[in-house]
């Protein structure tokens, strides 16, 4: 540990693989696969072939046993040198957020200079289980010292025992899904269906529109010979997307379909974070600064829906960089759902909320939502769990690089009843 000053953490750049709808165009490719290919690009890019760097974090939610040193493998493959040191995180879908700001803690700090962060993940590579009984005959088996001690487990071998178990997203302890316990905190805050698909229409066309002013030129790079996001769907519109049956709760009263939620989605991202200092010894331009973070937890089992930490997270970093919610120029919200964003909007604009719940005089108030997701959202571009932070992290430092001043909210929530945010300001 190192006692300094504090030191700003400036944000050099980021790059991603276009994110693709699970089971179409990456089914064959696992999460090393797409984090090499994110990795040897970022390297590329910034001319560190052959470099050592300080620290490396990278993560996934879903993967193999076999991946168990996953960032320090990809790390391998990328072009950096190998004596760069890697290592694995996991916080759910605030995964490589909360890479970025474990590293840019280490360099604002001083114990490093130079880092990447990133995330991967894939469901067409689904790990596949086995029953533990059948895993117990395994064991049994292997064992075994004399031949038949190792050919008596399978005697006991039952068709039952080849019934594979598939990882889910239900809380261990709700027993429910993402969206099922969405779809109960879109009622208590009264989001209706047609909120959520307005909010879901603005996602797709504002990432087809960025693709078109070339705004992902530089940010996202051909992979399997994919060029764009493969869920954004420039042509929806109001009606399609009203034609839609909900998909948590199939009655009357529910609103969220499969037109205003993330699809499954396959994909990776990185971005490059160091020291003024390292920067400019390269001569390299610092795109924004990361100045604050902040990550909460709710207890979603007893009183908070489960999705709704980044309605804290933001209020305590608000408090901690002594701003309001009004005080910034683009907003970069994850859309697990279009109601967990409106649901996070509407409890800040309650006065009732954030007395109680967050301890203010005040209400935070409402944003301009013209500043919201100006590039598409998770929605439109797809969520591959452990890869959507660091892809806002890359759009919005972009966005404060064009507009040569402002300032940038980036928030996700994640599984579990967490949330992680950031502040990212330009130069």
């Amino acid at each position: 540990m190192r006692n300094q000053p504090a030191r700003r953490v400036a944000i050099l750049g980021g790059t991603r693989i276009p994110f693709c709808r699970s089971y179409t165009k990456y089914s064959s490719c696992s999460n090393l696969d797409m984090m090499s290919a994110v990795l040897r690009t970022l390297v590329n890019n910034f001319d560190l072939k052959g470099s050592k760097l300080d620290d490396v974090s990278l993560g996934a939610v879903i993967k193999h046993s076999r991946d168990w040193n996953f960032a320090r493998e990809s790390v391998l493959s990328s072009g950096l040198a190998a004596e760069t040191p890697a290592f694995d995180l996991q916080r759910a879908c605030g995964t490589s957020l909360s890479a970025t700001i474990l590293i840019a803690s280490k360099i604002s700090t001083g114990l490093m200079e130079v880092g990447i962060a990133g995330g991967s993940d894939t469901v067409s590579d689904i790990p596949i289980v086995y029953p533990d009984a059948y895993r117990a005959l395994l064991l049994e088996s292997a064992s075994g010292r004399s031949l038949t001690q190792k050919i008596m487990p399978w005697l006991k071998l039952r068709p039952r025992h080849f019934k594979p178990q598939f990882p889910n997203v239900v809380e261990p302890r709700t027993k429910l899904s993402m969206g099922e316990s969405m779809e109960l905190t879109a009622k208590q805050w009264k989001i209706s269906r047609e909120n959520q698909d307005e909010l879901a229409l603005a996602s797709h066309l504002n990432a087809s529109r960025a693709y078109e002013e070339g705004f992902y030129d530089d940010l996202v790079v051909e992979y399997q010979g994919i060029t764009r996001d493969n869920n954004i769907r420039p042509d929806t519109n109001p009606e399609q997307l009203a034609k839609l049956k909900p998909v948590f709760d199939r009655t009357k009263a529910g609103t969220m379909t499969a037109g205003n939620s993330t699809p499954l989605t396959d994909g990776a991202s990185a971005v490059l974070l160091a020291s003024e200092k390292w920067a400019r010894q390269r001569g390299l331009p610092v795109l924004a600064f990361l100045t604050y973070a902040k990550v909460s937890a709710v207890d979603f089992v007893n009183k908070e829906g489960l999705l709704m930490a980044p309605a804290y997270a933001v209020s305590d970093m608000l408090k901690d960089a002594e701003l309001s919610l009004q005080d910034f120029d683009f907003y970069e919200i994850h859309e697990a759902f279009a109601a967990q964003t409106l649901a996070c909007l509407k409890a800040w604009e309650s006065e009732e909320f954030c007395r109680n719940s967050l301890g203010r005089e005040h209400a935070l108030g409402s944003i301009d939502l013209k500043k919201l997701n100006t590039k598409g959202g998770s929605v439109a571009i797809g969520h591959p769990f452990a890869a959507t932070g660091t892809r806002i992290v890359s759009s919005l430092a972009k966005l404060l690089h064009q507009t040569r001043t402002g300032r940038g909210l980036a928030s996700v929530c994640t599984a579990g009843g967490m949330g992680v945010t950031a502040i990212l300001e330009s130069p």
